[in-house]
């Protein structure tokens, strides 16, 4: 009986431990989101469909009458969502992920669906749940094509 207790109080221990040694390795704070000037611009034709697309009919509650959410989409769509051609890429699987991986950000419109090809003019990148406040920047290739979508962090 007193080894089963030594065992559980050694355990307990090394527990305790870990996890003060875990919790003692800080992140690096986060740096305050700088917006550049061209969120202060209007949404454009194509910005407003792509919202209007993935909102549907909660855009206006739920962007259009939130002024910091719709800075914070202004700036992603503008500054910090790239679409690039990285064919060297392809194949390299552990450095992306796939917008199957990622899923369809369906919350407010159910009629969405996953595209079946590529046009750079027409593809909503909002439509897909993409990690965008995570640290760090993000890729997720697009289809079975070279180009891929890199999410730089809010926090540079």
């Amino acid at each position: 009986m007193k080894l089963k207790l030594l065992y559980a109080f050694a355990l307990l221990f090394a527990i305790s431990t870990f996890s003060a040694n875990a919790q003692s390795s800080k992140m690096q704070p986060l740096k305050l989101v700088k917006y550049n000037d061209n969120v202060k611009a209007p949404l454009t034709s194509q910005e407003l469909s792509f919202l209007k697309e993935v909102y549907a009919d909660k855009l206006d509650a739920y962007v259009l009458d939130r002024p910091q959410k719709l800075k914070d989409l202004k700036n992603l769509l503008r500054n910090r969502i790239l679409i690039r051609e990285m064919p060297e890429l392809v194949g390299n699987t552990e450095k992306y992920k796939t917008l199957t991986d990622a899923g369809l950000f369906n919350a407010y419109n159910s009629e969405l669906a996953f595209d079946t090809s590529y046009n750079k003019n027409t593809f909503n990148v909002l439509k897909y749940n993409l990690e965008i406040h995570g640290r760090g920047s993000r890729i997720y290739r697009i289809l079975n094509t070279n180009f891929f979508i890199v999410i730089l962090s809010q926090h540079q």
